[in-house]
């Protein structure tokens, strides 16, 4: 079994047949090489058609001794699961030796989100006498409202947004479409910076890209990171604020003000409620927050 074949077949499968972005591609694929090296450099050889949960038990145990976190290790064993499911759904091995292998427990972090009055802040910090001024806080309002990550900013086209209708369409992770409704400000918002945009020389194949530099271009994923950064720093708030923080924010405060889970998950584009869920413990921990505070029997507890 030539090993550079298969995984190149390998990775057409994740491509083209499971549709996973780039990035994950690429994890995937390093995960496999990495245990691909560690079994040949321990056993002379990798053959998939012989390797038991021996070897990938010996493999996770070096990797927790170099050092890697749960979280680390957990991401590396779902690569490796995938690469033998896919193997065993193709008939390429008669066993699956990844059967018994179990995930370390990660604990669930709550993700950092912004008070409504820190992104007011940060909405106020943003110089709009400046060229790209009105196209940031757009930009901004649309990662705010829409909880849309950094990488279905950057590929938001004109031909995304339904106003009239109420709504715009982002393709998220996997080619998957989903709708979102757009609030009034946002609409406001991307107007006035569609208006300005106009008055820049963009190439053909960039024209229906809706944030764009001042070169014609759209924007990398680096840029909105450092934009969405520098306006939290202007706005003097002291957290770690990424685009990310601001898709969190659109979720948390969805669930406080008693959204329907399921339909959270679907504007966020959660293909697992699981994933959605964790906003659910956060508003719980609003809820305990506000007992205390304001309840005699909370407020006790403390006395």
């Amino acid at each position: 079994m030539n090993t550079d074949e298969l995984l190149l077949e390998y990775q057409a499968y994740l491509m083209l047949e499971k549709r996973l972005s780039a990035n994950t591609i690429e994890a995937y694929m390093r995960d496999v090489r990495a245990f691909r090296d560690h079994v040949a450099e321990e056993c002379g050889v990798f053959d998939p058609t012989v390797i038991t949960y021996k070897e990938i038990e010996d493999f996770i145990a070096d990797l927790s001794r170099t050092g890697a976190g749960s979280r680390s290790v957990a991401r590396t064993i779902s690569g490796i699961k995938s690469f033998f499911g896919w193997l065993y759904l193709y008939d390429k091995i008669e066993n699956l030796p990844t059967e018994l292998v179990e995930s370390p427990k990660i604990g669930r972090k709550i993700p950092d989100c912004l008070t409504e009055n820190e992104v007011e802040r940060m909405f106020a910090a943003i110089d709009l006498s400046l060229e790209e001024g009105h196209r940031n806080r757009a930009m901004l309002e649309v990662m705010y409202s829409c909880g849309l990550r950094v990488s279905e900013v950057v590929s938001l086209r004109i031909t995304d947004l339904f106003f009239d209708d109420g709504y715009l369409r982002v393709i998220g992770k996997g080619d998957k479409e989903r709708l979102v409704p757009v609030s009034d400000e946002l609409i406001k918002q991307v107007a006035i910076y569609r208006q300005i945009r106009a008055s820049i020389h963009v190439e053909s194949r960039y024209a229906d890209y809706l944030f764009l530099s001042r070169r014609g271009r759209p924007l990398s994923r680096v840029m909105v990171f450092n934009i969405v950064k520098r306006t939290a720093a202007d706005a003097g708030i002291t957290k770690t604020v990424s685009p990310h923080t601001l898709r969190h924010t659109f979720a948390t405060q969805l669930v406080k003000g008693g959204a329907d889970i399921r339909l959270v998950q679907q504007m966020l584009g959660h293909s697992s409620i699981m994933t959605t869920e964790i906003y659910t413990h956060l508003d719980i921990r609003h809820k305990q927050e506000t007992l205390e505070q304001f309840h005699p029997l909370g407020q006790k507890t403390h006395i």
